[in-house]
């Protein structure tokens, strides 16, 4: 075998072609980390959104769209009374009217931008428990109560959403009560108002939904079969988990055209570092061809010019790790129903680090054929 040190060397015989390969190597680690960390950081918030506790009566026909949905504002006290096995809390059961709307708000800089606003009541923190107050308190009418990342939502600045702050939603002026967190959830980044409020606002006379949080002990079918028995009240049921299970594969198309895109990007930087390399190692046919004739074989050759491209392109990962830990880890990223945390896990990490390792490897192939294949007499006469 050649020495390490041989294909170490040989890296910086062209710094200019290294720097190249390190950087075409850079950005397709970067561009793979950056798609893995899109679609992981998109489905773990829908996953981590809906509870398996939690049943979503909406309208029947209304189950991909909780925003299209009506429901009579009555279902809540009849549910309330009629379904067996909902939590409860000082005699209090955890069932909660809300209406789902989305639309435009202005800010006082004159800032126009959409966001999603929940009508709820108090009740909406018993089924929602992962809601916490964070500053100020729950609105009164008036009044909103705004999800920490609401800011990110609507592409503004953190300033312009603390408490005390105004907005004006189809020409109501609110004032921001509160601002609340709901870890690793769409939560987030809505706007809370009072029920009474939106309804007036939206001009509605039904609410979207009822939400309603089940006890250990419950089943889900008990409710399935509530909405089915009372065919006046034209509901459907559905679990919380479900529902963001389906906005996850609504969103589906979405990562896929992530992947895509850094796919073609990818393309175009993966061939970019083929010709360097090629450039790199073609030259050197006839050196390859003095040590097949003092003894080395065409596997050793090969295996030196493997190790050569695997640093270079293992260099290029490495710096495109620390890209992403710098860029990428802990930014939020909006998309149409509210945010998400990019974040550099382990896995993502390993697929970058596997991906330097391929293109290493893969890159090496026209080169080494393009080296290695001339019979020995006219490899030796090549210049």
């Amino acid at each position: 075998m050649l020495p390490f040190s041989y294909a170490a060397r040989n890296l910086f015989r062209s710094k200019s072609r290294l720097f190249q390969t390190i950087g075409g190597s850079a950005l397709v680690v970067l561009l793979v980390m950056s798609a893995l960390a899109i679609n992981d950081g998109m489905n773990r918030v829908l996953a981590a959104s809906g509870s398996p506790e939690n049943v979503i009566l909406l309208g029947a026909g209304s189950e991909e769209s909780i925003q299209r949905s009506e429901v009579p504002e009555r279902v809540a006290g009849i549910v309330e009374a009629a379904v067996p096995g909902i939590s409860e809390a000082l005699g209090v059961r955890a069932v909660s009217s809300e209406i789902h709307y989305m639309n435009y708000l202005s800010l006082d800089d004159g800032t126009r931008a959409q966001a999603m606003f929940r009508g709820v009541t108090p009740q909406a923190l018993r089924v929602h428990p992962q809601v916490r107050l964070m500053e100020g308190a729950f609105p009164s009418s008036g009044q909103a109560m705004a999800g920490r990342l609401a800011w990110r939502k609507l592409g503004v600045s953190e300033a312009a959403m603390k408490v005390g702050g105004k907005v004006l939603l189809d020409g109501q002026e609110i004032i921001i009560s509160g601002i609340f967190a709901a870890p690793g959830t769409v939560l987030e980044s809505e706007i809370w108002l009072p029920l009474g409020d939106l309804r007036v606002i939206a001009k509605r006379e039904t609410i979207s939904c009822v939400v309603l949080r089940l006890d250990d002990a419950a089943d889900f079918t008990e409710v399935d079969l509530f909405a089915k028995q009372r065919l006046d009240l034209e509901l459907a049921a559905l679990r919380e988990s479900d529902y963001y299970g389906q906005l996850s594969a609504f969103f589906k198309p979405l990562r896929i055209m992530t992947w895509i895109t850094a796919g073609l990007i990818a393309a175009g930087a993966v061939f970019g570092g083929l010709n360097t390399l090629y450039a790199a190692f073609a030259p050197r046919v006839r050196e390859m061809a003095a040590l097949q004739a003092i003894g080395f074989s065409r596997r050793t050759l090969w295996f030196s010019l493997v190790q050569e491209s695997t640093m270079a392109c293992l260099a290029g990962a490495l710096l495109a790790s620390v890209a992403a830990l710098v860029l990428l880890d802990g930014r939020t990223v909006p998309f149409s129903i509210g945010t998400f945390t990019l974040e550099i896990t382990p896995l993502v990490a390993a697929a970058g680090i596997l991906t330097g390792v391929g293109l290493g490897w893969i890159g090496v192939i026209p080169p080494t054929v393009r080296c290695l294949m001339p019979p020995l007499p006219t490899a030796l006469r090549m210049s």
